[in-house]
């Protein structure tokens, strides 16, 4: 089961401006020109685009300071919408759909209320089971995190563009640990036989025949598909606990 992911920055694309020199004045000369010209013009159109997008992108988000739901008795804020919608949004994007879209609107909405009431009912579930995250835990995690900026300014920026402040990023960090290991625990995916893979791995050939591609050996492939498929089991198993969770709780939702 993938971890729960938090988006700590949305950022536009650079667009680099050379300054191009020179006296020719050749039909070259003028030819490269035309290009560089165009290709500027290019930039500049697709950074408006972008930069449009992300105040489209913003307009869906909530009053922080609002109650969207209650479940239970733990109060969701629009600050944790927010957060949880930016996800939404940009696992929309990666599939080529625009989140932004008036047909999308509702279905983003209910997205990102579903996926906050499920992640608060699993966290009252394993808080309940005892669950914990050690402080050492979250300082590597959060380490690893900063490797993946240039300095300590620009993950700080980087944490403060994404809306939340420090103390609130080591407990999504501890959240996710407790999650792993509540899920590991909970519901493991158990044995996967070499029935199950074969079975995959045929019909993974037959697809790629089909669409003209070379099969691989099953020995080349045989780890990441039973690795799909425990996967794929834990997330059936998932599913269905909660499911279990829902219909035991108390949920009020308020937007």
């Amino acid at each position: 089961m993938k971890k729960l992911m938090y988006t700590l920055m949305t950022g536009l694309l650079a667009v680099v401006l050379a300054a191009c020199g020179g006296n020719e004045e050749g039909k070259d000369a003028k030819n490269d020109d035309k290009a560089k010209q165009e290709e500027t013009d290019y930039q500049k159109e697709q950074q408006k685009k972008m930069e449009e997008m992300q105040k489209k992108l913003k307009a869906q988000q909530i009053d922080e300071k609002i109650t969207v739901a209650i479940v239970n008795d733990k109060e969701i804020l629009g600050s944790d919408y927010n957060n949880a919608l930016a996800s939404v949004q940009g696992q929309m994007q990666q599939m080529g759909q625009d989140p932004t879209s008036k047909e999308a609107a509702e279905l983003v909405k209910n997205q990102t209320i579903d996926s906050l009431v499920v992640q608060t009912l699993l966290l009252q579930d394993l808080d309940k089971k005892s669950y914990k995250a050690s402080e050492e835990d979250v300082k590597k995690q959060l380490d690893e995190l900063k490797k993946q900026f240039k300095t300590e300014k620009e993950f700080e920026d980087a944490v403060e563009q994404s809306g939340m402040d420090m103390k609130t990023l080591e407990t999504k960090i501890a959240d996710d640990i407790k999650l792993k290991q509540y899920f590991d625990k909970e519901m493991p995916a158990g044995k996967i036989t070499d029935e199950e893979i074969q079975k995959t791995y045929d019909q993974f050939a037959e697809q790629s025949k089909g669409a003209g591609q070379e099969v691989p050996k099953l020995e080349e492939v045989k780890p990441q598909i039973e690795q799909s498929l425990q996967q794929q089991k834990q997330q059936e198993k998932l599913a269905q606990h909660v499911e279990k969770l829902k219909k035991n709780a108390k949920i009020d939702i308020k937007i």
